[in-house]
């Protein structure tokens, strides 16, 4: 997947850092980050799951170190130079190339991880992958992401794939789950439903809400670790 993310795309999402500055939804997202910054008591340990280009850094609060993580290296080039990185108050700042589905970190190492334009649109959200993030989590720890819901207007919707999702409700049990997997496409989309299901017994949902983006209808939500 990184050789997807060259120097090329690197460059061309730099660029969209500086459109996004005009952008009310983006402006939304670097606060909802800093919210959540604010529901902890203490300085944080913090992960950037696929951090791209850092464009969120800038957004964290009462940061004590700051973990970046991207598959690509000309993405993470970009991130040692973020966005405002004159507003970035994080006291420590690592930047590490690896595979989210693959990469380890101690367990316990961080008190958020977030991920914001990345889980169930360019990488799957699944079991294993919430469960890894639940293990890197300190206690109490929480778990901030993004999603494309497939209710999303700029998504591909197919005749059979609208008759589906209609009678999706009504289908119960193994079929309807079986059924509600082949519209997630495994994970990468991501409604409450889904959400719900890939963290149930290791986060406790804080708040979930559906958000417009300038491109996308997003899932958004909050877990804190409780296993």
């Amino acid at each position: 997947m990184s050789a997807l993310y060259d120097a090329e795309y690197a460059r061309r999402y730099r660029g969209r850092d500086q459109e996004l500055e005009g952008v009310g939804s983006y402006h939304a997202l670097v606060r909802w980050v800093g919210e959540v910054c604010d529901r902890f008591d203490h300085p944080l340990d913090v992960l950037d799951l696929g951090c791209g280009t850092g464009r969120y850094f800038w957004g964290l609060r009462n940061v004590n170190t700051l973990t970046g993580l991207d598959a690509s290296e000309p993405m993470l080039a970009e991130a040692a130079q973020p966005t405002r990185a004159g507003e970035i108050s994080a006291r420590q700042i690592a930047l590490i190339k690896g595979d989210l589905a693959t990469h380890q970190f101690g367990d316990g190492s961080f008190d958020l991880v977030y991920s914001i334009g990345v889980l169930a649109e360019h990488v799957a959200l699944t079991r294993p992958l919430v469960e890894r993030v639940a293990r890197w989590l300190k206690p109490g720890g929480r778990f901030a992401f993004t999603t494309i819901d497939p209710q999303s207007p700029d998504m591909p919707m197919t005749v059979p794939r609208r008759v589906a999702t209609a009678v999706l409700p009504l289908v119960p049990g193994a079929v309807g789950d079986a059924l509600h997997h082949r519209l997630m496409v495994g994970g990468m989309y991501g409604d409450e439903r889904w959400i719900r299901q890939q963290l149930r017994g290791l986060f406790a949902i804080e708040t979930i809400d559906r958000f417009q983006s300038d491109v996308h209808l997003h899932g958004r939500c909050v877990g804190r670790k409780t296993a």
